[in-house]
């Protein structure tokens, strides 16, 4: 006998959804609403062209113009400080999670804790030509490489260490998210001042809020905007023993 008193509502199946019941599975689905949700935004479909063609000019005019110059020197200077090789290959995470070999000055004496311990201000790693290429940046400069070969760009999230990749999704909500776009040189949580060592979880959580800010807002002029803010940002940092000692 039918009960009286039941509504029976046709059901949608189309838009039926089933939460997932693992703990991976349901961190992955949550991303996946975060991205429906806050990601609704998209470039204009020139926008990714315009975006390849300027990491392309501007990378091939520096490894031209400077790096062909520069990288001897730094070379030079790396081998009479300490012993090991000029450059440093470590392993990244990159576009959708995949893994690629990210290239920079050495900057450390040779130690087993390199891919998994955070450089810190003070680090008794560091050498002595490698805190002035960390100060400059210059030691992050062999990245252009990684952008012509379509690892990186040269504004977007920076790209963290495995290790760090595989803890922070765990951790912050939304982290994951950044993998949505290519990794960058430079993005909008530098230029924000958000860089080196990540100390406290909240630092952490504002950087992960920039990326996913420049994520809704990319375009051909904000990233202008970030590589001329990353450029003054730079020659401040490099001029700042100058203006200390003269006490301007």
């Amino acid at each position: 006998m039918k009960q009286e008193g039941i509504l029976e509502l046709p059901v949608d199946r189309q838009h039926t959804q089933v939460i997932p019941q693992t703990d991976m599975a349901s961190i992955r689905y949550m991303f996946h609403e975060m991205n429906r949700q806050y990601l609704e935004h998209q470039p204009a479909n020139y926008y990714f062209t315009v975006k390849r063609i300027m990491d392309l000019a501007i990378s091939v005019v520096f490894i031209v113009l400077v790096m062909s110059w520069l990288t001897p020197i730094i070379a030079l200077l790396i081998k009479l400080t300490s012993k090991g090789p000029v450059f440093f290959v470590q392993k990244r995470t990159g576009y959708m999670g995949m893994e690629f070999n990210c290239f920079k000055f050495r900057t450390m004496f040779l130690n087993d804790d390199a891919d998994v311990k955070q450089v810190s201000i003070n680090d008794k790693r560091i050498t002595k030509i490698g805190k002035f290429l960390r100060v400059t940046h210059i030691d992050e400069t062999p990245q252009f490489f990684n952008v012509i070969l379509g690892d990186m760009s040269v504004v977007g999230p920076r790209p963290h260490m495995l290790f760090h990749t595989r803890y922070y999704s765990e951790c912050i909500p939304y982290y994951n998210l950044r993998l949505e776009v290519l990794p960058g040189m430079t993005g909008m949580a530098q230029i924000k001042d958000y860089v080196g060592e990540i100390s406290v979880e909240r630092e952490l959580r504002k950087r992960i809020q920039w990326d996913i800010y420049y994520m809704k807002n990319r375009s051909f002029r904000l990233d202008m905007n970030i590589l001329l803010s990353t450029v003054g940002c730079i020659f401040r940092k490099a001029l700042q023993p100058f203006t200390k000692s003269t006490g301007k």
